[in-house]
């Protein structure tokens, strides 16, 4: 029996593991969220053991059946909101507990992968290089400030899980986000702006140094995530921090333009002002550099950029979403 336990299961990534997992045969999967399967089911369709909600994961653990069985913990559950402002709430859910799964792994002899941030990178005034020492980092925001925290706690311990991954995410999408509101990506808002509107809006530059829609992202589909996330469980490569990107920024015109094609209307844009509330925290380029995980023997990216958008639109978006 191989028991994997799955943070923020109930969520994006972590539910979209979940669905990696069943496709590789694993259904022994614990599955944690902070949010109840009444509130919310993305899960519905998946294949796992048990759902624990997140203050029910402590007493779980002290099971000496579970701390036999468990393998691996992927630790996706987290406070994503880029502009939550409770910096002890931030601390308590992406710092603190974070410390309690390694240091639970660490006792137990059990293998973790956690989610980190590209947000830790900030400005990318030090570039966006996953062996940059984590202290001299300086995001833009509390949420990677509280995700930073961890990552410099983490590289410093002496004593560690026999494999443990901390993974910076750069702009995923795809299937399962549906219910992240305003933190959803630009590429299930795009969607439903060209379906109900015909146009999609976009912020106007506000650095002289890019031209309105030219500034860029590194955009990654969730499906290169989860292969990737299961691929350091089979080949279980130096331990650290890695980056989860495509390698290759690509701006937001090039999104949109995707978006339209893929719905077969001609691009449409509405350029808007960038709020004041954003402009001092807003990333103009992001660019995950992939050396180290490249070096590692790990897989390139399968998903360049408009052959995921087509397959997200045209096989989810459009139709009765098979992930569900």
């Amino acid at each position: 029996m191989i028991v994997v336990i799955v943070t923020g299961a109930n969520g994006f990534i972590g539910s979209a593991m979940v669905w990696e997992l069943n496709q590789k045969g694993f259904t022994d999967i614990v599955c944690v969220d902070s949010v109840d399967l009444e509130t919310r089911n993305v899960l519905k369709n998946r294949k796992y053991s048990q759902f624990l909600l997140k203050d029910d994961l402590w007493p779980f653990l002290e099971s000496a059946e579970v701390q036999e069985q468990v393998t691996w913990i992927i630790h996706m559950g987290a406070c994503s909101s880029t502009t939550e402002t409770n910096k002890e709430f931030l601390w308590e859910n992406n710092t603190y507990y974070t410390q309690r799964i390694f240091e639970w792994c660490t006792k137990y002899g059990k293998n973790l992968i956690y989610a980190s941030s590209a947000a830790t990178y900030g400005a990318g005034e030090l570039g966006f290089d996953d062996t940059t020492d984590p202290e001299t980092l300086k995001p833009l925001n509390l949420y990677g400030e509280s995700k930073v925290l961890f990552d410099r706690w983490a590289v410093k311990q002496t004593e560690t899980p026999p494999h443990w991954y901390g993974l910076k995410f750069f702009n995923v999408f795809g299937p399962n986000e549906y219910h992240k509101e305003f933190m959803s990506s630009v590429a299930f808002k795009a969607f439903n702006q060209v379906n109900e509107k015909g146009s999609l809006g976009l912020f106007k530059s506000a650095n002289p140094k890019y031209k309105d829609g030219e500034f860029s992202r590194d955009f990654v589909y969730v499906k290169d995530i989860t292969t990737w996330m299961s691929e350091l469980m089979e080949k279980t490569p130096a331990n650290g921090i890695y980056n989860m990107g495509y390698g290759k920024p690509r701006t937001w015109l090039d999104l949109a333009n995707s978006v339209f094609k893929a719905l077969g209307k001609p691009l449409t844009i509405e350029w808007l002002e960038m709020p004041e509330s954003v402009r001092g925290q807003y990333q103009y380029y992001t660019e995950a550099k992939t050396d180290k995980w490249l070096k590692a023997g790990m897989s390139p990216s399968k998903w360049p950029l408009e052959k995921a958008i087509d397959d997200y639109v045209k096989n989810y978006l459009t139709k009765q979403d098979p992930w569900l």
